[in-house]
Order: C-alpha cells, then structure tokens, then sequence
C-alpha cells in the first residue's frame, strides 16, 4: 500500500487516508498555515489532523455568524470532536414526576379549554338568572342586574387565568427544549454532511488519478506491443 508522509503529525499514513495542501480549500490551508507555517500545497495532512482543522473552521464560521458561540453551538462541536450522537430520546427528561399543584392545573387548563367546560359554564349562567328572575321573583338573592353572579365570575376569571398560565408555561418550556435539541441535531447533521461532502470529493480526486496512472500504463503497454509488432513485420518483410 502507498504510504505518505504527513507533514503535521510527522508520520506516514496510506495514501488514500492523507490529503494533499493542493487539495484543501482556500480558508482552511490558511489556518493550517497558521499553525504550521512550512505547509505547503505539494504537502501532506492526514485526514484525522485535517477534520481538526476542519472543526476548528466551523467553529469560527459559527462565530462570525451569529456574533459568540452559545451554549448548543459549543454542544455540537464537543460532539462532533468526541463523535457522541445527539438524536438521543429527550422525553424522558422533559417528561419529569408533576407535583400535585402542576397536575392540578394542567386538569383545570385542561377543563377548561373544552366544550364542556363552556356547556356547563352557560348553563349555570344561565340557571342562575332564571331563578333569581323567575323562581324567587319577590324574593331572589341576586336581583337583576346580578351583582353576585357578576362577582362570582370575576373571581373565576382571575383564579382560573393564572392556573391556565402555569400549565402553558410548562408546556413552552417542554417545547422549548425539544426546539433546542432539534436544532442541535439539524446543525451537527449538516456539519457533518459538509465534512462527507469533502470527504468523498477527495476520494474522487484520488481514484480519478489512479485510474488515470492505469490508462497512462496500458497506453505505454499498448505502444511497446505496437513497437515489437513494427518490428516483427520488419523482419518479416
């Protein structure tokens, strides 16, 4: 197996493993330069010190795009580096024990965004008016314009809002989470698509030159077979 020598590590690796500085795009062999100022395009990185490299880039794209590195960026990145999978089942951890106060609204909020609730709601409403109007005419407890039945509802809208709220805000945050880990999922994914990419173009180059170096030698066997041909139809003549 060819064999070349990585000019970053200082040791030789097989040819198809390593990558040529010629090869490598523009903005990434400067930051190679930086580090290693001697690397040249007819040199060698191997891929392993070459993805380093190439993590080190992404991260400072990153950085120019969205201005500093949050929290998920620096999260893809280490698991890029450690090859660690994201798409992982969150929701066991976002599924956690309720307490009695979260399992209570969730019940209220849940109740209360039904139809139900809103049959129930307009049939006290209006059972409440027919007694104190009809029922108990001379003398009902809440009179029209229903004082009461106005307090009692009142009092329901501002127990029953912030119990809802509570519920709703729960639920954001379950959804917020799992937006994060999808986003850092989707990031990793094209990171490393892009790394693919690169991968395979190389492998590409190479056995395209490959196949090249092979038709470049049966084209000399092919003139060496023509030669001794002339040679024999000589010798014949």
């Amino acid at each position: 197996m060819k064999t070349v020598y990585c000019d970053i590590t200082k040791q030789e690796v097989p040819a198809t493993e390593a990558y040529r500085g010629g090869e490598i795009r523009t903005a990434l062999l400067k930051l190679i330069q930086k580090d290693h100022p001697d690397f040249t395009a007819d040199k060698f990185i191997s891929f392993d010190k070459l993805n380093e490299y190439r993590k080190d880039y992404i991260a400072k794209l990153i950085e120019q795009e969205v201005g500093e590195i949050s929290q998920l960026e620096e999260e893809v990145i280490h698991a890029i580096q450690s090859n660690k999978l994201l798409s992982e089942n969150i929701e066991e951890d976002i599924n956690e024990p309720l307490t009695f106060g979260q399992r209570l609204a969730d019940m209220i909020a849940s109740f209360g965004g039904s139809w139900t609730f809103i049959i129930i709601f307009f049939c006290f409403i209006a059972f409440w008016m027919l007694v104190n109007m009809w029922i108990l005419a001379h003398r009902s407890f809440d009179p029209f314009p229903f004082i009461l039945l106005n307090l009692i509802l009142s009092c329901l809208a501002a127990i029953q809002a912030p119990i809802i709220m509570m519920s709703q805000n729960r639920q954001e945050d379950k959804d917020r989470r799992r937006s994060e880990h999808d986003y850092k999922v989707n990031l990793k994914a094209e990171i490393e698509i892009r790394l693919l990419h690169e991968k395979l173009d190389h492998l590409m180059v190479h056995q395209n030159q490959r196949l090249l170096e092979i038709q470049q030698l049966q084209s000399d066997f092919l003139a060496d077979i023509l030669h001794e041909v002339k040679g024999v139809n000589g010798k014949g003549t």
